[in-house]
């Protein structure tokens, strides 16, 4: 496995991830049923036998099946805590109290059998002007880098579906160690060699921030819509030259795949 430095957060991180969401959310990538035993035993295991093959950063949300992603990465990480790095994240709830984002978090490491994340970040989607305004207005990103400061977590970071002012706005405040960004052979906007600003990805490495990809194998789009056109064209291979061409990316630290 190849590692990468992690921004200036000094964490070495694996360049391949583990990316939590389908192991969480009913219906995504698979018809599996994820409530069910065999099924939830299957992820602890792919998570355990990745942690084998040296991955050591997992990513996973409160938000992936009310809390089943983050159960799963419990029971498989708990025995091999020292060897994993895990992210999580909190959503972003106009006016809720400070203590009741703790007492989230706090849940959030329940599950996780921890006493503190890795990483901790904001789950968002796409920032507009008005989004982050409310973002700063509110304190919750204060409240964040209070959890750093009381150990709950080691660094902090935001995460995002696309590129956007609002979102550099964002990462200019300081306030973040780490930015996950959807970015994919189908989807480059986010690293832009061809342009001028390159994009989002090289203005947060130059800021000292540790880049994480997810989307990085589209999804399953690519996959599913290929071999119809091309039925010589394997799946798997597919999915290596999309992993691939994101590792490609000097400025990517690590590529997320959602797995189950």
């Amino acid at each position: 496995m190849e590692y990468r430095r992690l921004g200036e957060t000094g964490l070495h991180v694996s360049a391949l991830g583990f990316g939590g969401a389908p192991i969480g959310l009913q219906g995504y990538l698979t018809g599996d049923d994820r409530d069910s035993e065999a099924f939830q035993q299957g992820a602890v295991e792919a998570l355990r036998r990745a942690v084998e093959l040296g991955v050591n950063y997992f990513d996973t949300a409160p938000g992936y099946g009310r809390g089943r992603s983050e159960s799963a990465f419990g029971r498989a990480l708990e025995p091999v805590r020292d060897r994993a790095l895990i992210a999580t994240k909190y959503f972003f709830e106009p006016g809720r109290s400070a203590d009741a984002r703790t007492e989230g978090l706090r849940a959030s490491l329940d599950r996780l059998r921890t006493d503190r994340v890795d990483v901790l970040q904001l789950h968002g989607g796409y920032y507009t002007d008005e989004l982050a305004e409310r973002l700063l207005a509110d304190g919750v990103l204060d409240w964040a880098r209070e959890m750093q400061a009381r150990g709950l977590c080691r660094f902090t970071g935001i995460t995002c579906e696309n590129p956007s002012g609002a979102l550099e706005r964002l990462l200019r405040t300081g306030r973040f160690d780490v930015l996950q960004v959807a970015y994919n052979l189908i989807y480059q906007g986010a690293c832009d060699y061809q342009r001028e600003p390159r994009g989002v990805i090289p203005l947060a490495k130059s800021m000292g921030l540790g880049v994480v990809t997810m989307r990085a194998t589209t999804s399953g789009f690519l996959q599913k819509l290929l071999p119809r056109e091309l039925p010589e064209v394997d799946a798997a291979r597919l999915t290596r030259l999309a992993v691939n061409f994101v590792l490609s990316t000097p400025e990517v630290d690590c590529c997320l795949v959602g797995m189950t």
